[in-house]
């Protein structure tokens, strides 16, 4: 017997998905539309953003809508943080243990029920960090 499956892995979910697993820079929509435009070149932009909307609401991917910034897609859906550049809006992973009691401290501290939490870092990329010494040492 099949389980059911809530959403349908069609052809363009499953491109935009394996192009989205290629990449570890979190690409807008319009960057995933530029990636999977060179292996389907008749899809549509609107196709595109409403997959990643029904991808990231059934949980397929991660839709991070980091601060005053387009939205950015991710496919790893474990549990990780993000740091984003304040000069280019550069969006990374960070590689560091998960605070699983975190939940449990905020919960505490304001008497919520904790549901889950985003954490996002905030600095410049070691490209803009190098940018801004330089910009400094001229003047």
């Amino acid at each position: 017997m099949q389980e059911h499956n809530p959403m349908r892995i069609t052809t363009q979910r499953q491109i935009i998905l394996e192009e989205l697993l290629k990449v570890t820079s979190h690409p807008t929509a319009n960057e995933v539309y530029d990636m999977v435009r060179k292996r389907l070149p008749r899809i549509g932009l609107g196709t595109v953003y409403r997959n990643l909307e029904l991808m990231s609401e059934t949980g397929m991917i991660l839709k991070l809508e980091v601060g005053g910034t387009q939205k950015r897609f991710d496919a790893t859906v474990t549990p990780h943080y993000h740091v984003r550049c304040m000069e280019c809006g550069k969006v990374n992973d960070i590689k560091i243990p998960i605070q699983h009691d975190i939940n449990e401290l905020a919960a505490k501290a304001c008497h919520y029920q904790i549901l889950g939490h985003h954490i996002e870092f905030t600095g410049l990329c070691s490209d803009c960090g190098k940018s801004s010494q330089q910009k400094t040492s001229i003047n």
